[in-house]
């Protein structure tokens, strides 16, 4: 179905969070005048976001300023002096590397390290005031089958709806990936406690220029960032556990646990990292880390269907590349279908357009998140079972370089390449 049909062509939306949200944005952007509608289906009563910070480089930045997001995000962003990280010792907190970011941060288009229920302000009133989507809550999604030339949705409160083109955007436990294809968590061998502090609490003893510091041990690390314009820091403190000590912590946001074992479990690490937790709420959020092997489909139900964020490539957080991935998804897709819209095409052939470039990136994404945290917790090869100070030049030759290909990948030149190739096929 092409742009100069009577009939819209339909899109669902499956999950209202920041993903899915801006997968609405983008949509509407790229497909304004093809004659679309947009529905957004989201499970909960409300459009909200739990949880705490999330970091966006450079690469999902310049997205979001391409779609007339830029100055909005900028304004709700911290400011990390121009540092990605400075990766610090443990003991007395000498410096390891410090990474640069590839922007200064004065400039217009740099990292944002952001709350994420700011973000979701940000993308859902942005919705609204261009008319981008419909808005749906309270709808689970049940089951998405194929129905003629559309799909069809079963929500778990009896009702249906129909699309010519279903985005998964349901989160980590995607409902909508469950049908299609197993799911496959593992736990990774390590569990995060999070919390946010104001940095007025801090700021009159904080000893290093940027608010952005992880401080490295062996099988452990503490990461801080700032967010809301520096008003808060975001913490982040991972510790390799043995499986059978979880006593049934779950991967979720609402597990807490106890500031006091955060306390014993980093009792060794410098001042600044102690008076941090205890500055933080006595219950502080606790989950364990799973890790997921890469889906290696993305498009199903003949292109009626596809996945994307984390419901198509869950990573680990070591590198606060996934919420980028899933702005590349969500801007991609929206190329991807303006062209086939414009073109009268076949939408299943670039539906597979859209996976063909997206896949390999997410997937590499996904690998690099897996190995950083080795790397951070010297338990990958070459670091295992040598010493601390001795592991130390290694980590610094693994981390000053390993983010600058998520950075500097140009997105729509990926996307052009992989449209001639496709151009090229029968």
């Amino acid at each position: 179905m092409g742009s100069k049909s009577e009939e819209p062509f339909r899109i669902a939306i499956i999950g209202g969070g920041i993903g899915g949200l801006f997968a609405a944005l983008c949509l509407h952007h790229h497909c304004k005048n093809d004659n679309i509608t947009i529905d957004v289906y989201e499970q909960a009563s409300q459009y909200s976001e739990i949880g705490a910070g999330v970091g966006t480089g450079v690469n999902a930045a310049k997205l979001l300023h391409r779609i007339g997001l830029g100055d909005a995000m900028n304004n709700i962003a911290g400011d990390r002096k121009g540092v990605w990280i400075s990766f610090r010792r443990y003991d007395n907190g000498g410096d390891i590397v410090t990474v640069p970011s590839p922007s200064n941060d004065q400039q217009k288009i740099k990292q944002l390290p952001v709350h994420r229920a700011e973000f979701l302000e940000v993308l859902l009133n942005a919705v609204r005031e261009r008319g981008s989507a419909t808005l749906h809550t309270k709808k689970i999604c049940r089951k998405v089958e194929e129905y003629g030339e559309v799909a069809r949705i079963d929500f778990k409160d009896g009702t249906t709806a129909t699309a010519n083109l279903v985005v998964g955007c349901d989160g980590i436990h995607s409902s909508l990936r469950a049908q299609f294809a197993p799911e496959n968590p593992t736990y990774s061998g390590r569990i995060a406690y999070r919390g946010l502090v104001p940095t007025s609490k801090i700021e009159a003893w904080w000893p290093f220029q940027t608010y952005s510091v992880s401080w490295l041990c062996k099988d452990k690390h503490f990461f801080v960032f700032p967010i809301s314009q520096n008003r808060t820091l975001n913490i982040v403190a991972f510790v390799s556990t043995p499986e059978e000590n979880l006593g049934g912590l779950r991967e979720s946001w609402t597990s807490t646990g106890e500031r006091s074992q955060l306390a014993k479990d980093f009792a060794g690490f410098e001042e600044t990292v102690r008076r941090v937790i205890g500055c933080m709420d006595e219950k502080p959020s606790k989950w364990i880390l799973n890790d997921r092997e890469p889906l290696e489909q993305w498009v199903w139900a003949g292109g009626k269907v596809v996945l994307m964020g984390d419901a198509a490539h869950a990573m680990l957080p070591h590198q606060g590349a996934g919420a980028g991935q899933a702005i590349e998804d969500g801007y991609i897709l929206g190329r991807a279908l303006h062209d086939c819209l414009s073109t009268q095409g076949d939408v299943h052939r670039w539906a597979n357009l859209y996976q063909d470039v997206r896949l390999p990136r997410a997937q590499k994404a996904q690998r690099t998140a897996r190995e950083a945290g080795d790397v951070y917790e010297m338990q990958a090869e070459g670091l295992k079972g040598v010493d601390y100070d001795t592991c130390l030049p290694k980590v610094r030759d693994r981390l000053k370089d390993r983010m600058k290909w998520v950075w500097s990948e140009e997105i729509d030149d990926a996307y052009e390449s992989e449209k001639a190739k496709m151009a090229e096929r029968p």
